[in-house]
């Protein structure tokens, strides 16, 4: 008999190509990097005009707010436009990933298989971030653009000292480096859980609720995730925009240039 089964702490397969098995949350990514390129494609199309109206002034008035709020955070302008295109797609990709997930259909349709004897809801959709393996993907996108510019921007030795130092010469730089070295493979662990709670406890809260008080009771939860959604989004960008001023910030070097 069909039972009310909570989501699962992994996804879900849906089907099989050859060995490889397509999840769940995979179907929701691609959904999801379709909507980001048809709006993509739908605004190139468009005239832009010297006064903005209608959606192309929307979109410049997020941006610009964007622009400004991250500019505060780095504080140097040149830093903040190459910081921008990276740290501005995480945050769409995190807040249309967890919007979408609120969508009619995620979790709720699916195909029903047996498991040691009773039937269980396999859903077709899920959101891509109830799936820690989708969150760390992204950390790993994050930490690695980290490494990636603070050594294009301080070099081999301005960024690589901080963590590999003479012990004979400087034991308690050694030992600061190796703690810096394990904090960026701790990023990682910390970006990935902090975001895949959020999102699967929600998922969890609105199912459970919309199993038990159908209709009316999960409405003030929909609106509750969709600003945690939000928040969620804006941290999650907003920790890579901080990680990434750290990374370009040499220790005492710039300092030392501002004098």
């Amino acid at each position: 008999m069909a039972q009310f089964v909570p989501p699962t702490l992994a996804s879900e397969p849906v089907f099989h190509i050859g060995e490889f098995a397509v999840r769940n949350t995979h179907i929701t990514s691609v959904l999801t990097f379709l909507v980001i390129l048809i709006a993509v494609l739908f605004l190139r199309r468009k005239k832009y005009q010297l006064v903005p109206s209608g959606i192309q002034n929307l979109f410049e008035m997020l941006i610009g707010t964007l622009f400004d709020f991250f500019n505060q955070v780095v504080g140097d302008e040149e830093k903040t436009r190459k910081f921008f295109p990276i740290v501005t797609t995480i945050f769409l990709y995190v807040i249309l990933s967890n919007w979408m997930g609120l969508l009619p259909g995620f979790g709720s349709i699916g195909i029903w298989e047996t498991h040691e004897g009773h039937e269980i809801l396999v859903p077709i959709l899920r959101s891509n971030f109830a799936d820690v393996n989708m969150t760390f993907a992204l950390a790993l996108i994050s930490v690695t653009a980290c490494q990636v510019f603070g050594f294009s921007m301080l070099g081999l030795k301005g960024y690589g000292g901080k963590f590999f130092v003479n012990p004979l010469k400087n034991p308690i730089g050694c030992f600061v480096g190796i703690l810096e070295l394990v904090s960026e493979f701790a990023k990682m662990i910390s970006f990935s859980f902090r975001l895949f709670g959020n999102v699967f406890a929600g998922e969890v809260l609105l199912l459970v609720i919309s199993f038990l008080v159908p209709y009316v009771a999960p409405l003030p939860f929909y609106g509750l995730e969709i600003f945690v959604g939000f928040i969620q989004a804006l941290v999650f960008a907003f920790l890579t925009l901080v990680f990434l001023k750290i990374a370009t910030t040499g220790h005492g070097h710039d300092a030392h240039e501002h004098n």
